[in-house]
């Protein structure tokens, strides 16, 4: 969303137009940019640990995230740690089928107390692809969510995807990697609506690793590139390292951090997943940012 010093941002395809839906995103993030702060977006496989409890979380984390990430359970994705996995696991066990994504997303966008968050769907290929690209985004579309990341679509490949998002009005987010050729990173960020996904740290979802001294560089790179938000994630693991993160990023993501506090507390998941969100948004309030 903030350009780098010096730069000409990229400007939005010129056949992008946003539905209501996908303008959601960004009044979400201007609206936390108000209240003097980073973004905050969680994420959760729909299903987990099972569809009631994972319901509750998702209205309770929606009350103070002002982003939902509502994932799509895959046994193996490629990017995942052992947390998500295991709780995709889990929600696939529990008989998650894609119809529960947008019974979901339609929940949250339905309820007054959980309506004012944007709502995204973070979903491997293969899912998509077997469901039906166009069938999938008119569907989202219809449900309330804003956009999808599909992290494993190479931009090569991805000009039936960006049709159909288009098409449905969703935002197309692209994962980019501070070691993607500058020319396909370019390629990358012209591509993408909605906002950028850059990784916060060198490894797998909930790998706990530092931030990646990179991250820095790469955030300006793409605010070099694109007028876009850029999100953080892939292993934010603590309030702190989301409050590293959030002092170049519009949006920070956690995912394996809420998992864990839900897991550690089987009685009570959803106050739990309550609990680290309030953590991070705690931690973000009042973020020095850098200039870009």
């Amino acid at each position: 969303m903030r350009a780098a010093a010096g730069s000409a941002p990229v400007s939005a395809p010129p056949w992008w137009r946003p539905s209501i839906a996908g303008a959601s995103l960004q009044r979400a993030i201007e609206a936390a940019q108000a209240k003097e702060r980073c973004a905050l977006a969680t994420y959760l496989p729909v299903g987990y640990p099972d569809r009631i409890r994972g319901m509750d979380a998702l209205h309770l984390l929606a009350r103070t995230a002002d982003v939902i990430k509502l994932g799509v359970p895959h046994p193996d994705g490629a990017f995942d740690g052992p947390v998500i996995k295991e709780a995709s696991r889990t929600a696939l066990a529990e008989g998650f089928r894609m119809e529960d994504l947008f019974a979901a997303a339609r929940e949250l966008s339905a309820n007054s107390a959980s309506s004012a968050a944007a709502l995204l769907v973070t979903s491997y290929w293969q899912p998509i692809r077997a469901y039906g690209p166009a069938r999938f985004t008119a569907q989202a579309a219809a449900a309330g969510i804003s956009g999808v990341l599909v992290p494993d679509l190479p931009i090569e490949e991805a000009r039936p995807w960006l049709d159909a998002a288009r098409s449905a009005g969703l935002a197309a987010i692209p994962l980019v990697s501070p070691r993607t050729a500058p020319g396909r990173l370019a390629a990358i960020t012209a591509a993408a609506t909605g906002m950028v996904y850059a990784p916060a740290t060198d490894g797998v979802t909930g790998n706990g690793g530092p931030i990646s001294p990179r991250l820095p560089g790469l955030v300006a790179h793409l605010r070099s590139l694109t007028h876009l938000p850029i999100a953080a994630g892939i292993g934010i693991s603590t309030p702190a390292q989301a409050r590293t993160a959030a002092t170049w990023a519009d949006l920070v993501v956690i995912g394996s951090a809420v998992i864990r506090r839900m897991h550690a507390q089987p009685n009570a998941p959803a106050d739990a997943a309550a609990a680290a969100a309030r953590a991070v948004t705690d931690a973000i309030r009042h973020t020095p940012r850098t200039a870009d």
